[in-house]
Parts: C-alpha cells; sequence; structure tokens
C-alpha cells in the first residue's frame, strides 16, 4: 500500500475527526477506495474505536437503479414520495463520527436520473443529513481513476495532486487563513466583482467566518461565513463548471433581489440549476460565502471538494446555511440542497469588505506586505 494512503487515513483519525476510544464510526465509501478503508480501520484499531463500513452516500450504481426504479413505479414524477429511512436514521443516531470518502468508477452515475426524483429523495433524506452534521465528520476523496479522468489528468498525477492537498501542515494553513477571518468577521458588508459579468454585494453583520483547515473538509484551505438571509443584490456569473446528480452546469448566472434569485440561466443543462432552486424555498437564497486560499490546489479538476478552495477564487451557495456560521440575531436559511458554484477570481476582479478591497486579481492585502 502506497504510504501516502495510510496518512491520509492518520491526517483524518487525528486531524479531522478526533478519534477516540469507544467511538462508533461510520465510513461511507465506495470499493475503489478500499485501500484507503482499510487504512483507516488500521488506524481506528490503534485507537481503539469501532468501525462499520457502507455504501450508502457514495455508491452511486445502486442509488440510480433504486431511484430509477422508484420513479418507473408511479404514473408521475409529482406522485413520488420517498419515505426517510429510520433503520438508516438510527444507524448515524448511534454514531459518533461520519467519514465520507469521495471516489467512484463513473463520475456521471446518475446522469440519467430525473432530477425532480433526485430532489425529492433528497428532501426525504434532509434528517439523516441533519444528523449526520450534529456529529463529527469529514469529507475527503481517494484518487479514484474515474476522478482523474474528470479532472484529465494520469492516474499517478491524480493521486499526486491529492495526496500533495491532503497531507499537509495543516497548523500552517490555519495561521495563513486567519488573517482572512480577522478581516471578515467583523464586516458587515461584502462586495464581489470580476469583469462585467459578477457585481453582488451582501451583509454579513453578525454572523461568523470560519477558518476551514481540514477538520471537516479534506482537503481544507477556505475561509466562509453565511450572507444575512434578504440582504444579497445584484448579479453573479460563475464561470467554472460544476458537476450535480451527475450532469454538467455551465456558465450558471444568478441575478438576486432582496435576498432572493428572481432570475438565473445556464449555458448547459439549465433545467438542472431550476431544479435546484425550485427545491424548496431556501434553495433560491445564498447559505454560503466562501473565498478560496489553498495555493496547493492550482488546477480545476472538476470535483467541489478541491476546486471551491482553489486561491484566486470566490464560491457561493445556494441553499442550507451552515448552523456555525449563523449570529443568534440573524435567520438561518433553511434548505434541502446545499450546491456550491465557483467564480474565478484571477483578473479584473476584487473582493471588497466595508468599501476597502482586500483580495485583487486574486491577491490578498496581507500577501502583499
Amino acid at each position: 500500500m502506497d504510504p501516502r494512503i495510510r496518512e491520509h487515513a492518520q491526517v483524518i483519525v487525528t486531524h479531522s475527526v478526533d478519534l477516540r476510544p469507544g467511538d462508533n464510526v461510520v465510513i461511507d465509501a465506495h470499493p475503489v477506495a478500499e485501500d484507503l478503508v482499510v487504512a483507516l480501520h488500521e488506524v481506528i484499531g490503534d485507537v481503539g474505536a469501532n468501525p462499520i463500513t457502507t455504501s450508502k452516500r457514495t455508491g452511486k450504481r445502486q442509488h440510480r437503479a433504486f431511484l430509477r426504479a422508484a420513479g418507473a413505479a408511479v404514473d408521475a414524477v409529482e406522485d413520488l414520495a420517498f419515505d426517510t429511512p429510520a433503520h438508516e436514521l438510527a444507524l448515524i443516531e448511534n454514531t459518533d463520527v461520519y467519514i465520507a470518502i469521495r471516489a467512484g468508477d463513473n463520475a456521471t452515475e446518475t446522469s440519467d436520473v430525473d432530477p425532480e426524483i433526485s430532489s425529492a429523495y433528497s428532501n426525504a433524506y434532509r434528517p439523516i443529513q441533519d444528523e449526520r452534521l450534529s456529529k463529527r465528520w469529514c469529507l475527503t476523496q481517494y484518487p479514484a481513476p474515474a476522478n482523474a479522468q474528470l479532472a484529465e489528468l494520469s492516474r499517478e498525477g491524480y493521486e499526486n495532486f491529492v495526496w500533495d492537498a491532503v497531507n499537509k501542515d495543516w497548523d500552517a494553513v490555519r495561521e495563513f487563513q486567519q488573517a482572512m477571518v480577522e478581516i471578515l468577521d467583523p464586516a458587515d458588508e461584502v462586495r464581489i466583482k470580476s469583469g462585467d459579468t459578477t457585481d453582488v454585494t451582501m451583509s454579513v453583520a453578525g454572523n461568523h467566518t470560519l477558518n476551514d483547515y481540514g477538520e471537516r473538509n479534506l482537503p481544507g484551505g477556505e475561509v466562509f461565513t453565511a450572507p444575512v438571509r434578504d440582504s444579497v443584490e445584484g448579479e453573479v456569473l460563475f464561470d467554472l463548471p460544476l458537476y450535480h446528480q451527475g450532469r454538467e452546469i455551465t456558465d450558471a448566472h444568478l441575478e438576486f433581489e432582496d435576498g432572493e434569485v428572481v432570475s438565473h440561466s445556464a449555458a448547459k443543462n439549465e433545467a438542472v440549476l431550476t431544479e435546484v432552486l425550485e427545491a424548496d424555498e431556501g434553495a433560491r437564497r445564498l447559505g454560503e460565502l466562501g473565498i478560496g486560499m489553498n495555493r496547493d490546489i492550482d488546477q480545476f479538476t472538476y470535483n467541489m471538494l478541491f476546486d471551491e478552495k482553489m486561491g484566486d477564487t470566490v464560491h457561493m451557495a445556494v441553499g442550507r446555511a451552515y448552523d456555525d456560521t449563523v449570529g443568534e440575531e440573524n435567520e438561518t436559511n433553511d434548505s434541502a440542497v446545499h450546491v456550491d458554484m465557483i467564480v474565478d477570481m484571477s483578473e479584473d476582479s476584487f473582493i471588497e469588505v466595508d468599501g476597502e478591497v482586500v483580495q485583487r486579481d486574486g491577491t490578498f492585502v496581507f500577501e502583499d506586505e
């Protein structure tokens, strides 16, 4: 086994989830990630915790089969109703640590599932998602061949990319990113401007800015907060693509008034974007503003876990806001969805906080010093 896999497992256990003796651990992983699962079991055994492995979240082939069969069993999609699986909820309720490993053999496995069916299932699954987020958790990546193909890299090249981004000095990352936290956390208003296609303002007053240095998302490398729910005004062109439900969405464009998306379009798979925004009332509002700060993630790979952390980028998520980012006096945006989309900030762009430019063309003011 590649020693970097064991190092990856060690980072997850000791840094990301702070595993303790006696903890009950659920590892959710596709079989292609078996080496990392084995390494995790070894490290978990060293600690004296109790692992169990599933492929519920990451096993796309069986999930596709289930959703398509459920859709075929009804006369119309609107007649489809999923129950929250109580047995899976009970498993997570009795879990201390949840580890999800992204990997697969086909990145577009669910591309032929009706978006309305996926949305209906997501709504029924919401209680389990809420329960998972209340635990100590980590979402990470195993460098599977399908992900390497999507990134247009050789398998060896993608392995190097993933483990260079994961196996690093996270204390140093935290220290570097803290400079941006100290700018954003006490702020009232943020403006994001990029070319002629993005100019959006939002209030973050009273909300909390978090420093992501590999504790929950591994790799880490971003600073993020939540916009005040009704404050977002302007337009955004998300000029980097994303995959959602196995489909590529390109050039997603959103216009906001009073915090709500009032107009949207996309060059490709606009119907999928529409389905996201129509999932529920909260899906038409922003739940997150994130600033990418990981300079070791230096190329786009069609993987949001990495792409949203790239230096020279900003990402915004429609839908659910993370509770930890919302102040006591502000309303939390609630939704069954949380879909991140990215703006390239490397050229003709700036981030302005309370009227002061804090990043221009991808360079932060504290990097100039």
